[in-house]
């Protein structure tokens, strides 16, 4: 059951217990009931909404910055992510497979800021040995949400 509401909230945050309830045909009470452990044991972890930032004037620049990292003894990479998790510029940092060994969201209002918090912060940490940014240019779909639609798609469109 919990799983099916951890679904169903993943889908849209703001259905409640009654929808919910409805929906996988249980009482609100039990929906309730659940949400409220799954809060407790960690699982679920916030509520969050999807923004379309382009449509409003505070537009932000986002970027996926690729970091090589030498990682401590003892700690793997956990320390060096715990600390590039603590800027209020970075919005994911995740461990990966393959070429690179960390990847990192961050925003910033321009494209300038975001590549001086590279230079001067991330770049600079001692672990880190190698940066590479790219910079998003639009996007489409994020968190399972699609932030444009079909009829927004100008790319077959000639412009005289």
């Amino acid at each position: 059951m919990k799983y099916e509401i951890l679904k169903l909230l993943a889908r849209n945050a703001r259905f409640t217990s009654e929808e919910i309830a409805t929906m996988l045909d249980i009482t609100a009470a039990e929906v309730e009931s659940n949400i409220k452990e799954l809060e407790k044991d960690g699982l679920l972890k916030g509520y969050k909404a999807v923004i379309d930032w382009e449509k409003m004037d505070g537009a932000y620049v986002s970027a996926i910055i690729e970091l090589n990292v030498v990682p401590k003894a003892g700690l793997g990479f956990e320390e060096v992510a715990k600390k590039i998790m603590a800027f209020r510029e970075v919005e994911s940092v995740y461990l990966m497979s393959g070429v690179y060994d960390l990847n990192v969201v961050v925003k910033g209002k321009t494209l300038r800021d975001v590549a001086a918090f590279v230079a001067k912060e991330l770049a600079t940490i001692d672990s880190v040995t190698s940066t590479t940014t790219h910079f998003v240019m639009r996007r489409y779909k994020e968190l399972d949400v699609e932030l444009i639609s079909t009829e927004e798609d100008n790319r077959g469109q000639i412009w005289v």
